[in-house]
């Protein structure tokens, strides 16, 4: 059973559960990761839309240092989204059952390693800004893209303006008052499947942020330890696939 729900979550054969399934799994990481994340580097890695409109902010006041630090953690996060459409294509391309599973162990290994050497990483300093933000930015692109491509562009998981913008959408449909309809004018009517899934990803990301901030408070950096081994142990199933395919070509025939 834990197989097959690893193949139904990350497996390059999709289904509309196993979509909303990895999405809402990907919220809490993204909350937790993103709220965690703040209380090591006092940013949030996942807001883009706030990141650049502070560089613009700083540019004008003649704030240089950090207008460049903010072009690095958005250069982090495209890079890590390039990563994960370099990996899904090469897995396409090579038919591999880790077409989607290989972004997420990177992930899992990046949250691993900033688990156990994260207190070190944020003295370090890279181009213009710690290796902390640009790794969690880098995470942060990593894995929107992933969750974009699976669902082909209909969920997103590490920013909520868009959920939100949506569940107010949905919400003004499911509120309209039907009162003329005739055949030239059909009935509004609320995607409440849709509509659910928005309230569950926003739920997951809060819920993940909460987890993150205290565990962060409690535990210091080994606290994104448990959420690289969750995630490692979700897309181990179809790694393992194509492990096996490769040993029974190699040895086997």
């Amino acid at each position: 059973m834990p197989a097959n729900f690893s193949r139904t979550l990350i497996g390059a054969h999709r289904t509309d559960k196993g979509n909303r399934m990895l999405g809402l799994v990907l919220a809490f990481v993204a909350g937790a990761s993103n709220a965690g994340g703040f209380l090591a580097v006092h940013q949030y890695t996942s807001h883009m839309t706030g990141i650049l409109s502070s560089m613009a902010d700083n540019l004008v006041l003649g704030a240089y240092g950090l207008c460049l630090a903010g072009f690095s953690a958005i250069a982090c996060f495209v890079l890590g989204a390039a990563t994960t459409a370099f990996l899904v294509n090469y897995a396409r391309r090579h038919a591999l059952s880790s077409e989607y599973a290989l972004s997420l162990l990177l992930e899992a290994a990046l949250l691993l390693g900033f688990g156990i050497v994260g207190a070190f990483l944020t003295e370090a300093r890279g181009l213009f800004v710690s290796f902390t933000v640009m790794l969690l930015a880098y995470i942060m692109g990593l894995q929107n893209a992933l969750i974009t491509k699976i669902s082909n562009a209909q969920i997103r998981t590490t920013h909520v303006t868009g959920i939100m913008t949506d569940i107010g959408i949905e919400l003004g449909k499911l509120f309209y008052w039907n009162i003329d309809t005739t055949a030239e004018k059909p009935r509004v009517l609320a995607d409440r499947s849709k509509l659910a899934l928005l309230g569950g990803l926003a739920l997951l990301f809060f819920l993940g942020g909460v987890a993150g901030a205290y565990g962060f408070k409690q535990f210091g950096y080994v606290s994104t330890v448990p959420l690289a081994l969750v995630l490692t142990a979700f897309a181990s199933a179809p790694a393992f696939d194509d492990l096996l395919r490769v040993f029974r070509q190699k040895f086997l025939s």
